[in-house]
Parts: structure tokens; C-alpha cells; sequence
């Protein structure tokens, strides 16, 4: 009998600084996620806004939702490639979940948003639309990336990391061209330097 639901995901695959970040969340079988205060329902954390966002971590937390994550920096990324450092952090998310927060993986169904693998998991097209395990991971993952970003953005303020959080926005390029990379820079997303 699967008592938990454990639901994979990862933000920051597409930016040009900053690691990527995986969460492995569990959620009981038969928890039910109701809505926040406002009415917003939990969802992949693109539909979400940072307002809303936060608000679920609060109640994930609140709930005992249990979770790990994990962040692979932009120089293993440059070094092994951004499907292997996010398939990394999947595995160490994974394993910190069952052997830190306690979650037995035998007693356990794992489900992992597209693109990302693990043995004994089942890897789901748009698993962050589907089911609300993957939902609280992209949640929990893109909170934990951004405000990670926004201290990043006290020690190279050039960048404006606060805003974008890495993404190639046309501010962000326009900082690389004048300042060049900074040490938090993937190098193989700037090769255009």
C-alpha cells in the first residue's frame, strides 16, 4: 500500500545564471490541498504568481508537507550539462527525502514532471498540471530558487538577479554585455559573450 505521494520537479533548466533547483515532495495519500483563503487552487508554479506562490509554501509547511531540495551550481551545469545536473539533484532530493525527513520509498509512488528520471519512478508529460505532489515540488522548488537568486543579487547587484532571477530578459543581457560574466553565470548558456 503507497501511503505517500512523492512528486519531482525542477526550476531554473532555461536561465543564464544560477543553479537549477529540484524539490521531492510527499504528500500523505488522501491529504487534500484545498484552496488557499483567496480561492487560489495549488498549481505548476509558472500559473502561479510570487504572491500566491509563497502563500502555498506557507501552507505546505503548515500542512507537514514533507520536502527536500536540492541546487547543482552553474559550474557542475557547465561541466555535465543541464539534464544531467538536474537528474543529479532529482537523486539527492530524492534521497534526502527517505533518508533525512524519513519517507519510505517502498511505501511510495514517485511521479517526476517531464524530462526528468529516476529509477522506480514514473516520468509524466506535464505531471506539474496532473497531480498535486509535482505541483507542491514546482512550488516549493521555484520559491527556494528565487529567494536563493535575490541574496545572489546583494553580491553582484550589476546583474539585477532580483528581478529576472537569471533569465535572459533584455536588462539582463544588456548587464552581461556591459559588465561581462559573473562567477554565477552558466557559461555554456553565454557563449554569445
Amino acid at each position: 500500500m503507497n501511503r505517500y505521494i512523492i512528486g519531482i520537479d525542477e526550476v531554473g533548466r532555461g536561465p543564464l545564471a544560477g543553479p537549477v533547483t529540484v524539490c521531492a515532495a510527499a504528500i500523505p495519500r488522501g491529504m487534500k490541498l484545498t484552496p488557499l483563503e483567496n480561492g487560489v487552487r495549488l498549481d505548476d508554479s509558472k500559473k502561479l504568481t510570487a504572491k500566491s506562490r509563497e502563500a502555498w509554501v506557507k501552507k505546505l509547511k503548515k500542512a507537514g508537507v514533507a520536502f527536500a531540495v536540492t541546487s547543482i551550481s552553474p559550474a557542475v551545469i557547465d561541466r555535465v550539462n543541464i539534464s544531467r545536473a538536474a537528474n543529479l539533484a532529482v537523486k539527492r532530493s530524492l534521497k534526502k527525502l527517505t533518508e533525512e525527513k524519513g519517507i519510505p520509498i517502498e511505501h511510495s509512488v514517485v511521479f517526476l514532471d517531464g524530462g526528468l528520471f529516476v529509477e522506480g519512478g514514473r516520468t509524466m508529460i506535464k505531471a506539474d498540471q496532473k497531480i498535486n505532489a509535482v505541483r507542491a515540488a514546482s512550488v516549493l522548488a521555484k520559491v527556494h530558487r528565487d529567494r536563493y537568486m535575490k541574496r545572489l543579487s546583494i553580491k553582484y547587484p550589476a546583474y539585477g538577479f532580483e528581478r529576472h532571477v537569471g533569465y535572459g530578459t533584455r536588462a539582463h543581457l544588456a548587464a552581461i554585455k556591459k559588465h561581462g560574466l559573473s562567477p554565477v553565470h552558466r557559461k555554456t548558456f553565454c557563449k554569445f559573450v
